[in-house]
């Protein structure tokens, strides 16, 4: 016959080999305790721990106009001269344009305020909403990026066809 065991393991059993020590885990959880509180502080007390701009040394106002073909036409708000036509997918460019579309069509804008493009004197580019706040530190995402945005700030007039 087959013999059952029936005798509980005991207490004074040694524990697994795979625990780890009390104390470290107890600092880890403190550090994490005092780096969330210390975020938090910062973040309620209003402080803007974002570096100033520096001072702009060219300004661009653009618009943007989708076209039937599927392309985008880039305006000079001022003269309402196209400057540029974004064909195809230009990943960065369409993508950072449309999220700047999303706030405006939440705030129940339409698409006639210009955008600003602003080269500043530290070689950022920022690509700024005046209608809705809204500001895109363009350098953030790389130079081939930023420098989708950086051939606007020059680019001539388009001849008409």
């Amino acid at each position: 016959m087959f013999a059952v065991n029936t005798t509980a393991p005991t207490a004074s059993a040694a524990p697994a080999a795979d625990t780890m020590p009390r104390g470290p885990l107890l600092a880890i959880g403190a550090l994490l305790l005092v780096v969330l509180v210390g975020v938090a502080g910062v973040r309620l007390s209003g402080v803007d721990i974002r570096e100033p701009d520096a001072a702009a040394v060219a300004t661009r106002s653009l618009r943007f106009e989708d076209r039937p073909d599927g392309s985008v036409a880039v305006l000079d708000a001022t003269s309402g001269r196209q400057v540029h036509a974004i064909q195809g997918e230009a990943g960065f460019l369409r993508g950072a344009l449309r999220a700047m579309a999303r706030e405006r069509r939440k705030q129940g804008l339409g698409s006639a305020p210009p955008f600003e493009l602003i080269a500043r004197a530290d070689g950022r580019l920022t690509l700024v909403d005046p209608a809705t706040g809204e500001r895109v530190d363009l350098e953030s995402f790389g130079p081939t990026n930023a420098g989708a945005f950086a051939q606007l700030l020059t680019a001539q007039p388009v001849a008409a066809r």
